[in-house]
């Protein structure tokens, strides 16, 4: 399969910018006064030990759910304002994988292309087999390994065309030959001037990729 064009040009952005954000859990200070930016062509890896509040950053970054304190900026405008245009550019895979487990593979990426924006024009086959889950595509699911309901997860990346890319330990489950190509996918993303922000204990390795690391502080 050839370089897949993983982004839209009309969507380009420069930065994701957070400022002073704040995260207060169960009385509980996450994270206080961080403040960071990933622009275009970069890779943020955050890590850290359980508990230091890295998903709950990650959640705070798409929208989900709001900072104590502090405010996230997409090309200079808070993600509060647009945050319609915002989710038009972004792909989150957290922990959870997302999938329907009674759904193939095929049938979960057609959903996922459904309800997404700016779509490649990478077949769902296609997108597939670069996973590395040729001859998998027509069982249901839930008979997959783990590890194989991941790979149908970061099938996502594939099919839909955003610039940034948030994902909760994406490398969880997958085998030596699988994490290569996930490397090579982001790698490929920022070449193309995307961002990636990403929880992970394994070093990643781009050929291209400006990778920079944030470690989570210890509340």
């Amino acid at each position: 399969m050839s370089e897949p064009q993983l982004i839209a040009p009309e969507i380009l952005a420069t930065r994701l910018k957070i400022v002073g954000l704040q995260c207060i859990r169960d009385d509980r200070i996450l994270f206080d006064q961080l403040n960071f930016s990933v622009s275009k062509g970069q890779l943020l890896q955050i890590e850290g030990a359980n508990g230091t509040g890295k998903t709950s950053l990650l959640r705070i970054l798409c929208g989900l759910t709001l900072p104590t304190e502090g405010a996230v900026f997409w090309d200079d405008c808070d993600i509060e304002s647009i945050k319609a245009q915002y989710w038009e550019n972004l792909i989150y895979i957290g922990h959870s994988n997302g999938i329907k487990g009674d759904l193939t593979p095929l049938e979960n990426l057609a959903m996922a292309r459904a309800l997404g924006s700016h779509p490649t024009e990478i077949s769902l086959e296609d997108a597939l087999e670069y996973v590395g889950l040729r001859g998998f595509e027509d069982g249901a699911t839930r008979t997959l390994s783990a590890g194989q309901q991941r790979r149908v997860a970061l099938a996502r990346l594939l099919i839909t065309k955003a610039q940034l890319w948030i994902l909760d330990e994406p490398f969880t489950a997958l085998d030596k030959k699988a994490i290569v190509h996930i490397e090579d996918l982001l790698d490929t993303h920022a070449h193309q001037g995307g961002m990636a922000v990403l929880t992970s204990h394994h070093t990643v390795n781009c050929r291209h990729a400006r990778i920079h690391q944030l470690r989570a502080p210890r509340p």
